[in-house]
């Protein structure tokens, strides 16, 4: 779930933080996405959209990279680090790949280019909602009105309880986005076996008609971090293939 509580599927209306230095900019952005209701918390530095996040805890955020103070690759980066697992779109002017790449690899969910027209923005924003599972009463959609222990499940000392869309390495718990529970619990249940590239896909960005490899790769690297730190199974990837756990000791 979305430290913000990101409402699910379309008609619902969001907090969205719109960080960029440029008025012209934040303004043209909130007259876009104020036709489908969405409410805007703005930031026009890195240090004041931290802050702004921290406070309103929005629903999703759609960040500028050049900016005073911290620039957007910051940003993106300590808003992970800081524990959020809402979706992040950079709109950015830049337009070299390895701008966009390392964006990805820092967290962000999507990149569009500047200039956008207003309905692929407010597609774009669509499609990261999709990615965040509906939320009822605190528990999954998907997992309401059945059994936890039925949900339980787990693999070399990592457990995963799908009820409340938490995961643990024995006593310590991860922090994991969607994302990046929705990954963890599809190569959970591989127990082991590879699962390949389009499955993870398919599972990480559910109703998504051609969601981009590239944004598998940062979400893996950071899954596979949180999991080393917890001491927990190694998440290996089979070059051009796809990924799978190992259970093994660690030294």
């Amino acid at each position: 779930m979305s430290s913000g509580g990101v409402a699910g599927g379309h008609g619902r209306a969001l907090r969205i933080l719109v960080v960029d230095d440029d008025p012209a900019m934040v303004g043209a952005i909130t007259a876009l996405v104020g036709t489908e209701g969405h409410q805007v918390v703005t930031a026009y530095d890195g240090f004041t959209a931290v802050r702004r996040w921290r406070e309103e805890r929005p629903d999703l955020v759609l960040l500028d990279l050049a900016m005073p103070g911290p620039d957007g690759f910051r940003v993106a980066s300590q808003l992970r680090a800081e524990g959020a697992d809402l979706p992040i779109i950079v709109v950015s002017g830049e337009r070299d790949e390895a701008a966009k790449v390392r964006a990805l690899d820092l967290g962000a969910d999507d990149y569009l280019v500047k200039p956008f027209g207003k309905q692929e923005l407010l597609a774009r924003i669509r499609a990261a909602v999709r990615r965040v599972p509906p939320v009822r009463h605190g528990v999954p959609e998907s997992a309401a009105g059945r059994s936890r222990d039925v949900l339980r499940r787990g693999f070399g000392g990592l457990e995963l309880d799908p009820a409340r869309h938490e995961a643990h390495v024995g006593a310590v718990p991860l922090a994991l986005t969607p994302i990046e529970y929705r990954l963890l619990e599809t190569l959970v249940d591989a127990a082991g076996e590879l699962v390949g590239h389009a499955g993870l896909l398919a599972t990480g960005w559910p109703g998504e008609r051609d969601p981009d490899p590239l944004w598998l790769k940062p979400h893996l690297a950071r899954l596979r971090r949180k999991l080393e730190d917890a001491r927990g199974p190694s998440l290996v990837s089979v070059r051009a293939v796809g990924w799978c756990l190992r259970d093994g000791e660690r030294p």
